[in-house]
């Protein structure tokens, strides 16, 4: 069916004659996103439809239009009907290359937008008009067909490993790209193992332009350093003595080291915090680092050995006594 051969508007539209100018323009943007060219490249007869839909939300979203059209004064195509016109012409400006002047709302959507129906289109769809009087190359008035623009060329896949410190640091990353360039990657705050970053026109060349480099990050093993969230977690060896008598001992971060106070009679397992030593977030903060302390008894200490036999008020604790 073409355009010039349209049924009743509404009827196009899936809505019922007196139907809010809301409910209208919600029919019309769940359709031209189901029936879009670009998504039905295999199916013509949805290319048709999608131009029934635009060019019937293009009048109906015009109120003088519209009332036209419900007192019966102008056809599908805006056109006027006998007597008045004598059906000739194309002036009403009511289809789809008309453009009247309207501002939208999308109802919900994150942005909005100012024109008519291929404008709403155009912010759909990330596209403005390309030839021709419809969008997207696409010609509404029944002419030569859907014309595709120039391919772009193909985006290049690369991975990359950043060291687990200059990760949590967010230090720029030197890339060196398939064409022998050399760019320098900024990280972004908060980023997660596999999100990707894209470097436009950094692609293969193509007659519509070059494509883009897709890079996925990925944070290197450490060998003492573990992430958790947008936390470091740190297991740090004490001595027996540290542990008991409390001490200053010095522990890594990704910034550097630090002098960590451990308390008096901290056990194995006791987790210090350090704020503000983690993974830069997102919201311009920083998460923190956990220490966990672990004692290291030496394997072969005889003077230990001989304070521990003679320990007995240390053998008058259970540890356990709650496990039984």
């Amino acid at each position: 069916m073409s355009v010039g051969t349209m049924s009743d508007l509404y009827s196009t539209l899936g809505v019922k004659r007196g139907a809010s100018d809301a409910e209208i323009k919600s029919a019309y943007r769940k359709l031209a996103k189901e029936l879009h060219p670009d998504r039905n490249k295999d199916n013509p007869k949805a290319s048709e439809k999608f131009s029934e839909v635009t060019a019937a939300y293009d009048l109906l979203s015009d109120k003088d239009k519209r009332a036209q059209y419900d007192r019966g004064e102008i056809d599908e195509q805006g056109n006027p009907k006998m007597p008045f016109g004598f059906g000739g012409g194309g002036g009403g400006g009511g289809g789809p290359g008309g453009g009247y002047s309207r501002t939208y709302s999308t109802g919900g959507d994150d942005f909005s937008f100012t024109g008519a129906a291929d404008d709403i289109l155009s912010e759909l769809f990330g596209r403005g008009r390309r030839g021709g009087g419809g969008f997207g190359g696409f010609d509404f008035g029944g002419g030569a067909g859907p014309r595709q623009p120039p391919a772009k060329g193909r985006n290049v896949a690369y991975k990359l490993a950043v060291d687990f410190a200059e990760a949590a640091e967010l230090k720029p990353q030197r890339v060196t790209l398939a064409s022998g360039k050399t760019v320098d990657l900024k990280l972004p705050a908060g980023f997660v193992e596999g999100q990707q970053i894209r470097l436009a026109g950094q692609g293969e060349a193509g007659p519509g332009g070059n494509g883009d480099a897709i890079v996925t990050l990925r944070v290197a093993p450490h060998r003492f350093f573990k992430r958790d969230g947008d936390d470091i977690r740190l297991e740090l060896p004490i001595r027996l003595d540290e542990a008991v008598l409390g001490a200053k001992v010095k522990a890594p971060t990704t910034s550097g080291s630090v002098m960590l106070s451990v308390p008096p009679g901290s056990s194995s397992g006791k987790v210090l915090r350090l704020k503000g030593k983690g993974f830069h977030k997102k919201d311009g903060g920083r998460g923190d680092l956990l220490v966990m302390l672990e004692i290291v008894i030496p394997e072969s200490d005889a003077a230990l050995k001989t304070f521990a036999e003679g320990w007995d008020s240390g053998k008058a604790h259970d540890p356990r006594a709650g496990m039984a």
